[in-house]
C-alpha cells in the first residue's frame, strides 16, 4: 500500500516479503529517530541487516553504530569529518563516505526499507532518493512534504514507492483511516502535546531559555523538533504534511491540544464515529509499525494502562500565544512557493535561538516576516524548491543578526 499524493488513495508498492532479513537504510541515524530505529534492530536482530547508515556530522556516534551493526557503508554529511570517519572505520570492512552527495548515494542504494530520518530541509535530496528506488519509505522528514510534497507525491507515483508516515501523529491517522472509502472521512484530528509551555503566558514564554524550550514533557526529542514543539510550528508543519499523505480537503484537517500525549490522532467518520489510536508516548510504536508493515513486530514501549494514566484532557490550541500554527495554516492555504519559505524562515529562527541570538517569541516574529518578505511564485520544480528555500534563509539570517 502505497500513500498517494493529496487526493489520490492508496495503490500498490513494496511489501515485507521475502525470507531472508530485510536490509535497511537509516537516513540520520545518530538522531533520536535513528537511534531508537537501531534499538529496535538490535533488538531483533535476525531480521533486519543493515546497509547505510548516515549523519551529519556526530563521526563518533556514527562510527560506534557502524561497527556494532556491521554496515556496509556509512556517510557523513561534513566533508571535514571524512578522515576521522575513514580512521575510525579501519579494518572492519565497512565502507565510508563523507559530504552531501554521499549522503544521497546511501539513499540511493537498493534495499527493502529505507528510515528517512534527517532532520528539515537538508532530508529532501535524499528523501527523494530513496523513494526514486521503489522501496518502501519510512518518512519521519516532515519538511521534505513541507517543502516540496507534490513532487515527492510524483515520485511516489512514478516509482512505486510505499511512503510510511513515522510522525506518531500521522502514523496513527494512519493505522484507522479507510483509505478504501475516503469519502466517508469527515475529518482528521492532530492531537498535540502543547509542548513545555502549554500554559504559560506570553510575557513569560518571551524570557523562555532553550533549556526549557527543549524540556518537552512527554517526548524525548531532538533540540530543533522539541522547539518546534513548543512554538505549536510542529504542529503547523504536521497539518501541511497531513494535507500531502491524506485525500481529505485543507478545512477537514483540526488540530486539538491533548496535554497527556495518549491519543496521537484521530479520524472523524461521517456517521459520527472517531477512530483514534492510542499509546504510550514512545516513538519505538510507530517506528516499528513502520519496520514491521504490513506486519507488526513486538517493540519494548510499554503498553497503555488507561487505570494508570489518569484523565485525558482535550482543547482548542490558543492561536494568539502560539501564532506559529496560524503562520502554517496560511501557508498551506497560499500554496506556491509558501510553506518552503515557512520551513526555512522557521529552521533559521530555531537555530538563532537555540544559539542565544533571539529570543522564543521572535522565533514566531521572524518566520512572519520571512513569510511577508520572500518569494511568493509557484513552485514548478526541485529547482524552485532549492532556491526558495535559499532565498528565505537568507532573509531570516538578516532579521535574526539584527
Amino acid at each position: 500500500m502505497a500513500l498517494g499524493g493529496p487526493h489520490s488513495a492508496p495503490g500498490g508498492g513494496a511489501s515485507a516479503g521475502g525470507d531472508g532479513p530485510r536490509r535497511i537504510t537509516i537516513l540520520g541515524s545518530t538522531g533520536s529517530i535513528g537511534e531508537s530505529t537501531l534499538d529496535l534492530v538490535a533488538r531483533q536482530p535476525e531480521h533486519f541487516a543493515i546497509e547505510a547508515l548516515t549523519a551529519y556530522r556526530n563521526v563518533e556516534l556514527l562510527i560506534g553504530q557502524a561497527r556494532k551493526t556491521g554496515a556496509r557503508l556509512a556517510a557523513i554529511g561534513d566533508p571535514a569529518l571524512y578522515d576521522a570517519l575513514k580512521d575510525g572505520l579501519a579494518g572492519t570492512g565497512v565502507e565510508a563516505a563523507a559530504g552531501p552527495e554521499a549522503i544521497a548515494e546511501a539513499a540511493a542504494r537498493p534495499v527493502d526499507w529505507v528510515m528517512a530520518g534527517i532532520v528539515g530541509a537538508a532530508g529532501l535530496e535524499p528523501t527523494l532518493q530513496a523513494v526514486r528506488q521503489g522501496t518502501i519509505v519510512a518518512l519521519a522528514n516532515k519538511e521534505s512534504l513541507v517543502c516540496a510534497g507534490d513532487f515527492v507525491q510524483a515520485e511516489v507515483e512514478r516509482s512505486g514507492a510505499t511512503l510510511l508516515p513515522v510522525d506518531s501523529e500521522h502514523n496513527a491517522i494512519f493505522q484507522v483511516f479507510d483509505f478504501d472509502q475516503p469519502e466517508r472521512v469527515a475529518r482528521i484530528v492532530l492531537t498535540a502535546s502543547g509542548g513545555p509551555f502549554l500554559n504559560w503566558t506570553r510575557e513569560r514564554m518571551a524570557a523562555a531559555t532553550p533549556a526549557e524550550a527543549v524540556a518537552h514533557p512527554n517526548w524525548d526529542m531532538g533540540a530543533k523538533i522539541s522547539v518546534d514543539s513548543a512554538t505549536l510550528m510542529n504542529k503547523g508543519l504536521e497539518v501541511i504534511e497531513a494535507w500531502h499523505l491524506f485525500p481529505v480537503e485543507k478545512e477537514q484537517i483540526a488540530v486539538v491540544v491533548h496535554p497527556q500525549s495518549v491519543v496521537h490522532s484521530m479520524v472523524d467518520y461521517v456517521d459520527g464515529s472517531t477512530l483514534a489510536q492510542m499509546g504510550t508516548p514512545d516513538m519505538r510504536t510507530p517506528i516499528s509499525y513502520a519496520m514491521a508493515w504490513p506486519n507488526r513486530m513486538e517493540s519494548p514501549s510499554a503498553s497503555l494502562d488507561l487505570l494508570a494514566s489518569g484523565p485525558l484532557t482535550f482543547e482548542a490550541p490558543d492561536l494568539d500565544r502560539f501564532p506559529a500554527l496560524a503562520l502554517s495554516r496560511a501557508a498551506l492555504n497560499t500554496g506556491g512557493a509558501a510553506p518552503a519559505v515557512l520551513n526555512a524562515a522557521n529552521e533559521v529562527a530555531v537555530a538563532a535561538f537555540l544559539d542565544g541570538r533571539i529570543a522564543f517569541l521572535e522565533i514566531a516574529e521572524t518566520v512572519e516576516e520571512t513569510l511577508s518578505r520572500g518569494p511568493q511564485h509557484a513552485i514548478c520544480s526541485i529547482g524552485d524548491v532549492l532556491g526558495v528555500d535559499r532565498a528565505a534563509r537568507r532573509i531570516a539570517r538578516e532579521l535574526t543578526m539584527q
